[in-house]
């Protein structure tokens, strides 16, 4: 019997797991009980002694993973108690280890939630969900539910990317690489992760552009000693002089991360020597909270005073904090040796907020991670805009390093913040939807705009509204943020389905007046064979008056009353016309009074009458007499809503004209029943066959012949012998 071969951790592997767990356990502490402690340290030592398969399909330790994502998690970003939990026990869950009800009533509902939200995300992100359209918007979306399951994907990223140095599996390496920066490193930006996201963007670098990234790092690494000497010269007297001003603070000297530079490198075309801020200098005050803002700027005036700023690089969060939390004032200044140096002004809860962002913020607002930070409205509409394909989606998950917003004030002196390049459709849908809708212009400082004015910093901004005004497809190519973009689409749908309704309406309404019975399949075919697509376009064009109720129910009668043929039918050389001009003796009817023949009149294919059918007439309007059988499929449909418009007809007693009549005939697929069918025909004195169309399916045959007979009794005689033949089961008259 073959040995079942275990998938186990090797020694090293082993030994990292308990040093994570260890550490783990230092960072749980404080964060659970003793019996959770206790209870949570159990599982530990069941999955790192289970059979269970240790490794994933490229080769990673699952244990090592779970155990690196949860203390990445607490150490930079927050020690959540439900979040941590969620990482752990979601493992265990997945290896079958303990089941879901279990986790519920141990832990509770909300750490079941957050298992349940990976869970949903792990079905799209197979490591190639960047270049996959659909697994890629699945991904995204899935993301937005929750923002605490975002965090976690992001450290998940990071703790993969650390882990993933010289894997064999090149191009699997390379799509982890351009995921973790195109998509989690630009949420990591937004929820004010920067530590992370500038982690992640470096090993996205490295693997792959492995050489550029080499030749950086080798550069720092040389010019060091003579950067950290820099850092050292240019802080020395600016401590002193914050120190004699009264401020308690901290300096740190920081390099820049490797891609932000490569990126600098790029985008000003320079190398390594000509980029003048391959480091910044922070400032992080021990303010009290009601001194934080006068203490930053203080420290501000201490640096500008003793060094040259330069205002076009000055920026102010401040006053108007980011939309992820973000404050700190930031200035350039031309340092010893004519270099500009960044420094940064922030106090310690700034500071922490910085580095652990919205996580951080959630925690000195006294509220939690619930998702209803105005940032995870303003992600959501990003997220779920995904029409436009994922490359451009990315893109306006991206953000400038410096933060592309403007603010503008409406007249009343409320603030707003809006993406770079806003306008003031944006900015009307902005404040509200039903004003954007309704949006004609604005007054922006005094000045009359148009819809598609882009507002800038400080503008104070009136929107101009009107009644009569509505969303129209044009504005589409005016507004740039998600969020008006998609309450225009939605109004304007909302507009067709109306405009819609109100059509359909007015033709029933028409149609009850006029007594016609619409029939959904037949209409769906007068509209296929106009044009239409949906017929949500066509009756919101009856409903805005595009089109005319009147005539499309005209050509609907007619539609009906004039049926299309079918192919086996060739009903235009049996039609026949008599005009005046011929004398009433050579009439086969007298139609109307017996005084009054010689009219225009024509057969009615829908029914194909011929000598001796009970029929009547119906004048056209152009004049000629449609001559139908009673038995008619219309008869019924006409005789009601046109009586005016019926007139008697009548066989004039005089035969020998050939008026075609249409048989179906259905029988056994044998060989030879077409032969004697037709041979039959053949032999009928005064009988043409003109037209036959033979169908076989499973063994049986279903066809149509067109006879040119006299009268009715001589079809009735063919009916029969027809029937006589070996293998006919039915005939019967079309």
């Amino acid at each position: 019997m073959e040995e079942k071969i275990i998938d186990k951790l090797n020694f090293d592997e082993y030994k990292e797991a308990e040093s994570l767990a260890s550490d783990l356990r230092r960072v749980l502490k404080p964060v659970l009980t003793s019996e959770e402690m206790q209870k949570l340290d159990g599982y530990m030592t069941t999955i790192l002694r289970s059979d269970v398969a240790a490794h994933d399909e490229k080769g990673l330790p699952k244990i090592t993973m779970t155990l690196q994502t949860a203390l990445v998690f607490a150490e930079m970003v927050d020690p959540d108690h439900n979040i941590l939990l969620a990482i752990i026990l979601g493992q265990m869950i997945n290896e079958g280890l303990i089941d879901e009800a279990h986790v519920a009533e141990e832990w509770g509902e909300d750490v079941l939630s957050l298992h349940h939200g990976l869970g949903e995300v792990a079905k799209f992100s197979n490591r190639n969900s960047a270049t996959n359209q659909e697994n890629f918007r699945g991904l995204i979306i899935s993301l937005a539910h929750d923002i605490r399951v975002i965090i976690i994907m992001i450290v998940r990223s990071l703790v993969l990317m650390r882990r993933i140095n010289l894997h064999p599996d090149d191009a699997w390496v390379r799509n982890v690489a351009f995921e973790a920066n195109c998509l989690y490193a630009q949420l990591a930006h937004r929820l004010g992760l920067y530590k992370i996201k500038g982690e992640l963007e470096d090993l996205s670098l490295k693997y792959t552009n492995r050489d550029i990234y080499t030749q950086i790092a080798h550069k720092l690494n040389a010019t060091k000693r003579s950067r950290d000497a820099y850092i050292k010269a240019f802080i020395d007297p600016v401590k002193r002089e914050l120190e004699r001003v009264g401020l308690k603070f901290e300096i740190k000297g920081r390099t820049k991360s490797i891609s932000s530079i490569w990126n600098k490198m790029r985008k000003q075309k320079v190398d390594l020597p000509g980029i003048y801020d391959l480091f910044a200098i922070r400032v992080i005050l021990d303010s009290e909270p009601s001194k934080e803002k006068s203490d930053c700027w203080l420290a501000y005036s201490v640096l500008t005073d003793m060094y040259t700023p330069n205002p076009a690089r000055m920026r102010d969060w401040i006053s108007i904090p980011k939309s992820n939390g973000y404050e700190s004032l930031h200035a350039t200044v031309m340092g010893p040796e004519n270099k500009w140096v960044e420094v940064q002004f922030r106090t310690v809860r700034m500071d922490l907020v910085a580095e652990k962002g919205l996580a951080a913020h959630w925690r000195y607002k006294g509220g939690k991670a619930d998702g209803t930070d105005q940032w995870m409205n303003n992600i959501r509409d990003i997220l779920e805009s995904a029409e436009a394909g994922p490359m451009q989606l990315m893109k306006n998950i991206q953000m400038d390093p410096f933060g592309k917003e403007v603010f503008a004030f409406t007249p009343k002196g409320d603030l707003f913040r809006l993406s770079g390049e806003a306008t003031v459709l944006d900015f009307a849908f902005h404040i509200h939807s039903n004003l954007g809708a309704r949006c004609t212009g604005a007054i922006v400082n005094g000045q009359l705009k148009k819809l598609n004015y882009k507002i800038k910093n400080g503008d104070t901004v009136e929107i101009l509204t009107a009644a009569n005004q509505s969303p129209r497809q044009e504005w589409l190519n005016i507004v740039t943020t998600s969020k008006a973009r998609n309450k225009i689409k939605q109004s304007l749908n909302e507009e067709k389905q109306r405009l819609a309704d109100l059509g359909k309406e007015a033709l029933l309404r028409r149609a009850k007046n006029r007594k016609i019975e619409i029939e959904e399949s037949i209409m769906m075919k007068m509209l296929k064979k106009q044009g239409y697509k949906f017929a949500l376009d066509f009756y919101a064009e009856l409903g805005d008056g595009r089109l005319d109720v009147g005539k499309v129910l005209n050509s609907y009668v007619e539609a009906t009353t004039h049926p299309a043929e079918s192919d086996h039918v060739s009903a235009e050389e049996f039609e026949i016309i008599r005009n005046d001009k011929e004398e009433a003796s050579d009439d086969v009817l007298v139609i109307g009074e017996k005084s009054i023949n010689g009219l225009n009149y024509k057969f009615a294919r829908c029914c194909n009458p011929i000598y001796g059918d009970d029929v009547f007439g119906f004048i056209s309007s152009d004049g000629t007499v449609k001559i139908h059988k009673n038995s008619c499929p219309n008869a019924a449909n006409i005789k009601e809503r046109y009586p005016y418009r019926v007139i008697r007809a009548d066989w004039s007693g005089k035969t020998g004209t050939v008026l075609p009549a249409t048989l179906r005939v259905v029988g056994n697929d044998d060989i030879g029943i077409v032969t004697n069918i037709t041979s039959i025909i053949s032999h009928e004195p005064g009988a043409v066959l003109r037209n036959i169309s033979i169908d076989s399916h499973d063994g049986l045959f279903h066809g149509y012949l067109v006879i040119g007979v006299s009268d009715n009794r001589q079809l009735t005689t063919l009916v029969k012998k027809i029937k006589t033949v070996k293998g006919v089961k039915d005939v019967v008259r079309g």
